[in-house]
């Protein structure tokens, strides 16, 4: 017989220790609940000040066993989410229509496609190395949530980070690319929901820009003004300029 092969009721069993420790917990509380009662009612005020001292010692206790299981349960939840690459054609396809729309607004002819995407292809790698810099956190690139992609994720206990990157030359984000990135996230939560999991997810936007001073400024407060309607997640929106990312992390 194979050892290795895990007992089926070891789940609830842990369960099961977790509930006799939380009903254990509310017996120890009641019980001294009471006895601070009558200690109060006897004017014995040291036995109060050490009972009071116990049920803090108690609930902070608890505090942490609920924090502690809520982490496991992320880590066991995390397990269960389908982690796979994105195909090399979609990220091709995803990164021809960004440069295509990039080329389109320069004004670019086909003979410079070829620079420009090089450009974005090390504008996208440079931005997600200074945001794993920042969270320094594990950062997986161009993954699959389930069936949605993503350009990178980032984890931490029970909230996933789903990272979208675009590169910008005029202060404006489409539309079109709101839209897509606010439907890929909705599906991503109800695929997690439907799982039953219990995980939180967070969409990061992460513009690197190569944009004027006064642009960026334009930039920012049509970001504060830009309404992004039914977002089923909070947003984090970066801005990254292209040529300070560049001065770190190439450049001398």
């Amino acid at each position: 017989m194979d050892k290795n092969v895990e007992n089926p009721l070891a789940r609830f069993e842990r369960r099961s220790n977790g509930y006799a420790l939380f009903i254990a917990g509310t017996i120890a509380f009641v019980c001294l609940a009471i006895g601070i009662g009558s200690a109060v009612q006897a004017g014995i005020w040291p036995v109060v000040g050490f009972m009071v001292a116990a049920v803090a010692s108690i609930a902070t206790f608890f505090v942490l066993s609920v924090n502690r299981n809520r982490r496991l349960d992320a880590t066991s939840d995390r397990r269960l989410v389908k982690w796979d690459a994105a195909t090399p054609e979609l990220q091709r396809q995803n990164v021809n229509l960004e440069v295509k729309e990039l080329s389109r607004l320069l004004g670019v002819d086909d003979d410079s496609l070829g620079d420009l995407l090089s450009a974005y292809i090390v504008a996208e790698d440079l931005a997600l190395r200074q945001i794993q810099q920042e969270e320094k956190l594990p950062l997986l690139r161009h993954v699959q949530l389930g069936s949605t992609p993503f350009d990178a994720i980032l984890i931490e206990q029970d909230m996933i980070t789903c990272i979208e990157v675009s590169f910008l030359v005029v202060p404006d984000v489409r539309q079109d690319k709101i839209e897509s990135m606010l439907k890929k996230i909705s599906i991503a939560k109800k695929n997690l929901a439907d799982m039953k999991l219990r995980l939180r997810l967070k969409l990061m936007l992460v513009l690197v820009t190569q944009l004027s001073l006064a642009e960026e400024e334009a930039l920012r407060g049509m970001l504060i003004t830009r309404r992004f309607t039914d977002t089923p997640v909070d947003i984090d929106i970066r801005l990254l300029d292209f040529e300070s990312l560049q001065r770190t992390y190439v450049t001398d």
